[in-house]
């Protein structure tokens, strides 16, 4: 009877578990302001897909922002967002990105000059599925320029 137990535990808890990845499809920057000690204070849009059919609650994400390969700005916020099923959902994201790995002044004339920078996100979300927690791996590179 322990056996059938178990077995009938395994199989709702597996059943629970989205059967696709969460993706991310963009980031759109929606406002680049100076901010303190050449740092760059970024608002964007980060825009995935919930291609599964239930529904999850976003608790957490943790990015990493590359800035043409070199780190540039760590993202960690709460969160407690509902994500419909089978839909698109965007997250705003609050970055403040250190440029001084790029050297500020290059930086600087970089961006007024309108360069090309290649920005990758690398990390994780923290969900939330019928109660039952995930962690989804989140591995994006665009093209950005500024």
């Amino acid at each position: 009877m322990k056996r059938h137990v178990y077995l009938l535990f395994l199989f709702v808890l597996f059943s629970c578990v989205p059967k696709e990845q969460v993706v991310l499809k963009a980031v759109h920057i929606r406002e680049l302001n100076p901010g303190l000690n050449g740092a760059m204070l970024m608002k964007a849009d980060a825009v995935f897909f919930n291609p599964n059919s239930s529904r999850m609650r976003l608790k957490r994400i943790q990015l990493d922002v590359l800035v043409d390969g070199k780190k540039a700005a760590r993202i960690d916020q709460q969160l407690s967002s509902l994500i419909k099923a089978n839909s698109d959902f965007t997250v705003p994201l609050k970055v403040e990105l250190n440029l001084k790995e790029l050297g500020v002044l290059d930086a600087i004339l970089n961006l007024l000059g309108g360069k090309k920078y290649v920005v990758e996100f690398t990390g994780s979300m923290k969900m939330s599925v019928n109660g039952f927690p995930l962690k989804v791996p989140i591995q994006q590179k665009e093209e950005f320029k500024f």
